[in-house]
């Protein structure tokens, strides 16, 4: 849009046409920010809960979170398009408000959160522990920033989280499910079905004789909308990422070693000791403690002496990286078996003894390196990237194709002549050179030819895209499909002749016949299938037949068609099992604490629901738009 406004006004007309469009939208925004003040709802606000308003650029910053949550964990980078099609949006939105709501809440009810309170939860959470179990900073650190928080913003945030549990906490308590519940749900996904069953297809529907002229064209006028050719779209894109600009770049073996050396420590397997340890407050106690030590007592004994458990004595197997640099030089320099001299460290001095070695394996360059100058040629490809980044966007800007561009840049487009919404070719088949991962068919059949398409995000790169041309859908003629349009037919006329078999098979066996009797007449197997549940998959068994098995009672039988009906098996239920419920049994008990985390899910959604009613909550539905690219 920016770069048809820049060209657009590149004329004295265009300047002209330009100046009037821009005076018309400072008016208009005039206008409409007094009358945003006087309704007392301005346009960078999403949504107002109460007194609190939630402004566009905190939602859209909550809502960028998430699509990078989300992105990160499909791999792929996740379209505005996509985010709106899964209802991620309204989501968001929802979740945001029910949390405004809790936090109005929690400022009426007069709830607070100390600052050492705070302190202590981010502490003792597990995720933020590093190898000896307690708080690493740097590991706190690298993760919250890894999600896109700040400290402050991260401490901000847990802080509103722990109010809004004290209000949720106290409307869950004391929920439990009823037993009638946990038996019933406990029978139903336990109970256990075992049956006989028959497989009819092709070999049982007989001799299928070829259609006549006209009884094909009738079929094919009937069906004529399955053969309709899809609509194509002639597209051209390029590719400029580090991973594509990589493969071009070549890194010497001197660069590939100097950066081996640089982490050859990292690359192999470190050394690991396991090592007890004991820390004094000074030197005159370690060295008495050594004495003993040496004379006989163990770590273990002597750290009960202090009130130390033996985990807080025995450091497990450990890295040298991971001790206190003095404790680690010591420790690793030490025969297994030895006690160590007292070694002043940084948190006083320590007594170290080495129980076991495990020694390390040395990085191999020879079987590195392959994937050390990938990494030095997506380095440095990545500054090349941003390079090209700006070159393709002041050719596009020029009003250079897609294809032209990259000819100036000395980069590679691809053509494709024709591909549908599914991504293949005419001949049905799957384009073949389209990267995987890469969007660019949906994103092309949502523009036009002529149009002048953002660049796509993708691996750390762009790709920029055309619309060369399109061929509608139309309908196709008889001889065009033909082919298609008979092996339809025969596979119509199979499923016609197998359910009428089926459906007479069944009758036979309603009146009392065996189905091994019926199987034999028809040159068919019995096969069995025993004790499976409702979501088990046993071998052989479809879907579709183990959920009508679970449909049809003891000694009843059914038919299901499989394969689009190419084939169809017709069953007897031959047992049935309803177990016992056993409310000691593990399966049970995480089935009471699914049933617990829905109840209270439940009574907290309600809840929430009441206090937004009560409350009184409005959303600003253009600023949610714009936010969530609705509006594009």
């Amino acid at each position: 849009m920016l770069r048809g406004m820049r060209k657009a006004s590149s004329n004295w007309l265009g300047k002209t046409i330009m100046a009037v469009v821009m005076g018309v939208l400072i008016v208009s925004f005039g206008i409409w920010g007094i009358a945003d003040i006087f309704k007392g709802f301005g346009q960078s606000t999403v949504a107002k809960v109460g007194r609190t308003e939630i402004s566009l650029n905190e939602f859209r910053q909550i809502y960028t979170d998430r699509l990078q949550q989300i992105s990160r964990q499909f791999g792929r980078p996740l379209t505005p398009d996509q985010a709106r099609a899964f209802g991620l949006d309204r989501q968001v939105l929802q979740q945001t408000i029910a949390e405004a709501a809790l936090d109005e809440e929690a400022r009426r009810l007069g709830l607070g959160q100390s600052d050492e309170q705070i302190r202590q939860v981010i502490m003792n959470d597990p995720n933020f522990k590093g190898v000896g179990g307690n708080f690493d900073a740097n590991r706190f650190q690298a993760m919250i920033r890894n999600f896109g928080y700040t400290e402050q913003r991260y401490v901000a945030e847990q802080r509103k989280v722990s109010l809004r549990r004290q209000i949720t906490g106290t409307i869950g308590a004391g929920l439990e499910p009823p037993k009638a519940m946990i038996d019933v749900l406990t029978r139903f996904q336990k109970e256990q079905r075992s049956i006989e069953f028959v497989r009819l297809d092709a070999a049982q529907a007989g001799t299928i004789d070829a259609p006549s002229p006209e009884a094909l064209a009738a079929y094919f006028e009937d069906h004529k909308v399955q053969f309709r050719a899809p609509e194509y779209r002639k597209i051209a894109f390029v590719v400029i990422s580090p991973e594509e600009i990589g493969k071009w770049s070549e890194v010497s073996d001197e660069d590939a070693k100097k950066l081996f050396e640089q982490r050859k420590d990292r690359l192999g397997t470190p050394e690991k000791r396991q090592i007890q340890q004991l820390v004094f407050p000074s030197v005159a106690e370690a060295q008495a403690a050594r004495e003993r030590l040496v004379g006989g007592m163990s770590f273990e004994d002597l750290g009960k002496e202090r009130g130390l458990s033996a985990s807080d004595v025995d450091l497990g197997l450990v890295t040298k990286s991971s001790l206190d640099s003095a404790v680690g030089n010591a420790a690793f320099a030490l025969p297994a078996g030895e006690i160590s001299q007292p070694i002043q460290g940084a948190l006083g001095t320590s007594i170290v003894k080495v129980d076991k070695i495990e020694p390390g394996n040395e990085a191999d360059y020879a079987k590195l390196a392959g994937d050390i100058k990938r990494e030095i040629a997506a380095d440095r490809a990545r500054v090349k990237v941003a390079d090209l980044r700006d070159k393709m966007e002041d050719e596009r800007g020029g009003g250079s194709s897609v294809i032209d561009a990259a000819q100036k840049l000395g980069l590679t487009a691809v053509t494709i002549d024709a591909v549908d919404r599914s991504g293949r070719a005419p001949n049905g088949q799957p384009v073949a050179n389209i990267p995987q991962g890469l969007d660019v068919v949906s994103q092309a059949f949502n523009t036009d030819v002529g149009v002048d398409n953002d660049a796509i995000s993708f691996k750390g790169g762009y790709v920029w895209y055309d619309v060369l041309a399109i061929t509608p859908s139309r309908d196709r003629s008889l001889d065009e499909v033909r082919d298609q349009v008979e092996a339809r037919w025969r596979q119509d006329q199979i499923a016609t002749k197998l359910k009428v078999k089926a459906t007479e098979m069944v009758k036979k066996l309603e009146a009392g016949g065996k189905l091994a009797d019926e199987a034999a007449s028809i040159g068919a197997k019995v096969e069995t299938a025993t004790g499976f549940k409702r979501d088990d998959s046993p071998a052989g068994v479809p879907g579709t037949v183990v959920a009508a098995a679970f449909r049809t009672a003891k000694d009843g039988v059914g038919q299901t068609p499989v394969s689009g009906g190419s084939e169809v098996i017709v069953f007897r239920v031959t047992d049935i099992i309803d177990p016992a419920v056993d409310a000691a049994s593990e399966a049970v008990k995480k089935l009471k604490d699914s049933l617990d985390r829905a109840l209270t899910e439940e009574q907290v959604a309600s809840y929430v629901n009441k206090l937004e009613t009560d409350i009184g909550t409005t959303i600003n539905q253009a600023a949610f738009a714009q936010v969530t690219g609705a509006n594009q």
